[in-house]
Order: structure tokens, then C-alpha cells, then sequence
């Protein structure tokens, strides 16, 4: 997807997005001159009621910024439940689903149906969701489209489950957006990469000695690497990752965790010729070069570091369970028999080529089947068989 001009926003949509960003220089000037990247991107994205993903815009789907896997098809939510379906009938009759971002609901509701046809229903379904436009929005689709009985075990949280629970932990497309702290290596010395005004008050980029921990993280990276960062080599380390793991898992006993998202393992990510890290922003499906453009109405995202996760989930006291492609992934969880089942029930020939449309963009290298990496992890339940196809645990 190549970089493009769009049309400007509507009059509204800058008018906000003018507001937000009256607050960001109000955040940079209040601590003196310069805020780290990482808190510039979590008020860009989650400031109260301004924030993309806090306020009101449509973001999924054709009509939005971009479209994630279960909005391009019910395939996606099907190969998942039959992945996930085997650990939550080891977790038992109290079992608990946890979504972290549900989106447009698309994925719960698909998920849920096909947990009920597998016989591995959990007790409850619980969507965590710092949006409460997303929320209602969740809400209203799930309890138009679902059975009474099947809706009735759909709750929203407000936080992770802190008492102990047993079930299956799910995420696709929930890191790629977590806010994340940048570097860059100038001398030897690594900096943190900052957002500062320059003299018209717009948002340029500044550097400030790193603190500990995001130092600590860099080395440990580095070391891992054929050859230290060059110079001015600038990306993102998520020195965070492993707490963030820990909290959403909450008191997780026995269960599985899964991840879905785009990124790399650790030698793919910071490779000599991605000088300037993996940051990007998308506008209406279309890759925005400026990250500070248009505050609050484009999506900011930062590929994973699949190494750092596989390090995070096995430091939280899980066991690690597999490493593949979404397309291996889907694959591996009986996608053809799903694609096959539901081209049987379309109602004509477009229906079913619809359908094939939909797997061909789940698992084409060109579209999502390469781009996007699965990652599962286990403690007293077995997830292992869901990644017998592909495997790539070897990268790691």
C-alpha cells in the first residue's frame, strides 16, 4: 500500500482534530518543551473523547481507516474458535473468553456461534474495551444479530480479570497500537526519540537521553543483532511489552493466550535497511507519511516484535505454544472446510466467489497471510496442535 495524498477532512473533522492538537502542545509545553513519542501517540489515540480510537469516528471496515480479519470475513473468527475450542473445554464449565479491542463486534459474533456449534461455549464472553463509542457499538450489533441465549454470556470490562479465572485470552490487532516508546542511536548513546513544537507550534521530532529501562531494552536487542545499530539507526522498542502481558492476563490460571497481528521476529524487524523503525499512520485505507498529521483522525501503529512477545508470554509463567503466518495459521484450523461449508449455504455464484475473495485476503502473501503472524501460548490446556502447520517458532 503506497503512500498518497488524500483529500482534507471535512470542516468537523479538523475542527477536532484542531482541538486535540491544542491539547498535545498543551501537554508539551507544561513539561517544558518536549513530551516522549510514546505519550504523544497514546493522547493522539486514546485522549479522552478526542483520541482516535476515544471518539466517535467509523474506523473499521470499507468506510473507515483500515479492515482487520474479522471484518473482511466470518472465516477468520471461525478458524480462531476452532483453535481455541479445545483449551476452553479443558479450562472447564466456568471457562471464560476474554476479546481485548473488539472492534465492530464482527469477530465476537462470529466466534461465538461457531464456539456453540463446536459444543465449547464458554461461561462467559468478556470484551475489554477502553471505548465506550466502540462499546455501543459492540453492544447494538450483538444484541441485534445474536441469539438471546448466546448474547446473555456477553459482558464488557472495564479492566482485566484480577481474580483467578480459567479460558482463553484473544487479541488480533491490539499491539500494533499500543503506545510505544522510540529510539535512536547517535554515538554510541542510545536517545529517545521526543515530540516538540517548533516555531509555528507544529510537531517536530526532538531526542533526550533514554531512561533505564528503554536503554536496557536497546542493548538487549543489539546483542541479539549480527551487528550493533549504525548510527542514526532510529525504531521502536516496546520495553513495556512484558508488563502489558502480565496485566491483561490477569489472574489467568490455567488457559491460553493468542495473538494476531502484523510484525516480525526480532532479526526481521530491526534489519540494517529499516533505519526508521516500522511507525506508520493510515488514513481512510491509504498510508499517511506524517504521523503528526491530522491528530485524532488517522490510526498510529508500530509493527510487533514477535521475538519480545514469545520472551513476555514465557516471562508471565506461560509455556509457549507456537509461532506461524496467519495464512499457515488459518490454514492449519480447517479454513478450506469452513470456506467449503459456507459456499455450500451461499445463496448464488457471487456469494460464493465473495467467499473465496475472503480466504484469498486472509492467506495471500500479497494481503494478510504473510504480513500477519500468530503467536499462542498455554498453562494446564493444550494449544500446541493449533500451530502444527508452518511453524516458524525457529525465527524466534
Amino acid at each position: 500500500m503506497a503512500a498518497t495524498a488524500l483529500p482534507p477532512p471535512s470542516a468537523d473533522a479538523q475542527a477536532h482534530s484542531a482541538h486535540l492538537r491544542e491539547v498535545i502542545q498543551e501537554q508539551i509545553i507544561g513539561a517544558g518543551g518536549r513530551i516522549p513519542f510514546w505519550k504523544f501517540m497514546e493522547l493522539a489515540l486514546y485522549a479522552p473523547g478526542l483520541g482516535y480510537y476515544s471518539a466517535g469516528a467509523h474506523k473499521f471496515g470499507p468506510g473507515g481507516d483500515f479492515t482487520t480479519a474479522p471484518e473482511q470475513s466470518p472465516l477468520f473468527a471461525a478458524c480462531v474458535a476452532d483453535a481455541l475450542s479445545p483449551a476452553i473445554r479443558q479450562a472447564g464449565k466456568g471457562a471464560l473468553f476474554v476479546e481485548l479491542g473488539g472492534g465492530s463486534g464482527a469477530f465476537a459474533e462470529a466466534c461465538l456461534e461457531h464456539l456453540q456449534a463446536n459444543g465449547a461455549l464458554p461461561a462467559r464472553y468478556a470484551i475489554l474495551e477502553p471505548s465506550a463509542d466502540l462499546r455501543q457499538r459492540q453492544r447494538e450489533r450483538l444484541q441485534a444479530r445474536l441469539a438471546p441465549a448466546l448474547f446473555a454470556r456477553v459482558e464488557w470490562l472495564d479492566e482485566p480479570v484480577q481474580q483467578p479465572w480459567d479460558g482463553v485470552l484473544f487479541a488480533n490487532e491490539v499491539i500494533d497500537a499500543l503506545p510505544t516508546p522510540r529510539f535512536v542511536v547517535r554515538g554510541g548513546e542510545v536517545l529517545e526519540e521526543c515530540v516538540a513544537l517548533d516555531g509555528e507550534g507544529r510537531f517536530v521530532r526532538a531526542e533526550q537521553p533514554a531512561d533505564p529501562l528503554l536503554v536496557a531494552a536497546v542493548r538487549r536487542i543489539e546483542a541479539q543483532l549480527p551487528e550493533p545499530f549504525a548510527d542514526g539507526y532510529r525504531s521502536e522498542a516496546l520495553a513495556q511489552l512484558p508488563y502489558w502481558v502480565q496485566a491483561v492476563a490477569g489472574g489467568l490460571r490455567n488457559g491460553a493466550m493468542l495473538f494476531i497481528d502484523y510484525g516480525y521476529a526480532r532479526g526481521e524487524y530491526y534489519l540494517p535497511e529499516r533505519s526508521d523503525g516500522t511507525l506508520r499512520a493510515f488514513r481512510q485505507h491509504h498510508l499517511i507519511d506524517d504521523v503528526f498529521a491530522w491528530p485524532g483522525l488517522q490510526d498510529i501503529t508500530a509493527s510487533v516484535d514477535f521475538t519480545a512477545l514469545a520472551e513476555a508470554g514465557v516471562g508471565a509463567g506461560f509455556e509457549f505454544s507456537g509461532y506461524c503466518s496467519q495464512a499457515s495459521f488459518l490454514l492449519g484450523n480447517r479454513l478450506q472446510a469452513h470456506l467449503e461449508a459456507a459456499e455450500a449455504q451461499a445463496v448464488d455464484d457471487i456469494a460464493r466467489h465473495n467467499l473465496r475473495q475472503q480466504a484469498k485476503r486472509l492467506t495471500l502473501p500479497s494481503e494478510m497471510g504473510e504480513r500477519f503472524q500468530a503467536i499462542g501460548f498455554q498453562r494446564g490446556v493444550e494449544l500446541d496442535a493449533a500451530f502444527l502447520v508452518g511453524d516458524l517458532s525457529h525465527r524466534l
